[in-house]
């Protein structure tokens, strides 16, 4: 077996883990496998005799991948990440079985996703590898270039805000869900005044290029417009509609699928605020849908 096939091999033993951690940093399936091909880029580039522990190596890059990520995301201000070298990182995660593991991180619940959306990059780096992964404060601290004591101090902070906020995040998924619920038997009723209810007045509804594509095939006409603006001329597209879509959690959050069979052909994604829906994004393009988490309701 030569080297390349043995590195690959080594590095497929680990994705499971490390995709467990880029998706809980990330929150986006998409995004996560970006930071794994990215760690397998530098591993293949790099002097892979020299490093004794692969598994903590490739979490260090990962982890980085993932916090340059959540920066460029984040508005924040932060101390700019000094550059350390991958190989001074000494142990690794806790070692278990990588299922486990896989499973583990997609039992904590999209309130959980949603809360971690609200922390700075440093925090969320710091409680998913802690809480989560159980790294060591002294290992995160080498990979955030900072302190083991404010390092702790990141994870302890995250931990509070997180306890403090899952339980509303909760009841607010409940309450959107209860939201798009009514928005889907009115439009089945074609009850045009309960939609106007459930819209925002300056409310828009876009369709992916695939759901143009699809509606312009059914009707045997042009190209039907990507987006609609304004609640009577959303309402009007929706009345009596709906007929076949069920309610579903898309990612964790409100929303309905169409799914012949129980596989999702079409995915409504709903925007609440406020008790009003202010937006509805239909996708068809099925590779956009075979990333996303998709939970279908009875």
């Amino acid at each position: 077996m030569n080297e390349d096939t043995l590195l690959s091999e080594q590095f497929e033993a680990e994705k499971t883990h490390l995709k467990a951690i880029a998706y809980r940093m990330l929150g986006s399936q998409a995004d996560a496998e970006d930071a794994i091909q990215e760690a397998w880029v530098r591993l293949s580039r790099s002097d892979a005799g020299d490093v004794h522990n692969l598994g903590g190596w490739l979490t260090t890059v990962v982890a980085r991948v993932c916090l340059d990520v959540l920066r460029s995301r984040s508005t924040r201000d932060e101390v700019p990440l000094e550059e350390q070298d991958v190989e001074e990182i000494a142990g690794s995660p806790q070692q278990v079985d990588a299922e486990q593991e896989m499973l583990l991180a997609d039992s904590i619940g999209p309130a959980l996703m949603i809360v971690l959306d609200t922390l700075a990059p440093a925090e969320r780096v710091a409680f998913v590898l802690h809480e989560l992964f159980a790294v060591s404060f002294d290992e995160i601290a080498l990979i955030l270039g900072r302190s083991s004591a404010a390092t702790r101090q990141l994870a302890s902070r995250a931990r509070r805000r997180v306890e403090g906020r899952s339980a509303t995040v909760e009841d607010d998924r409940e309450r959107q869900c209860a939201i798009v619920q009514a928005f889907l038997s009115a439009s089945r009723r074609g009850d045009f005044d309960a939609l106007l209810m459930l819209l925002d007045p300056d409310v828009v509804h876009r369709k992916d290029a695939a759901a143009v594509l699809a509606t312009s095939a059914r009707k045997g006409a042009p190209a039907s417009s990507s987006e609609l603006r304004g609640r009577r001329v959303v309402a009007h597209a929706f009345a009596g509609r709906a007929t076949a879509a069920q309610s579903a959690l898309i990612d964790g959050m409100a929303g309905a699928a169409w799914a012949p069979g129980g596989t999702p052909r079409a995915v409504f994604m709903f925007k609440v605020e406020g008790g009003k829906i202010v937006a509805i994004d239909l996708v068809s393009d099925p590779a956009r849908i075979r990333k996303m988490k998709i939970v279908l309701n009875s």
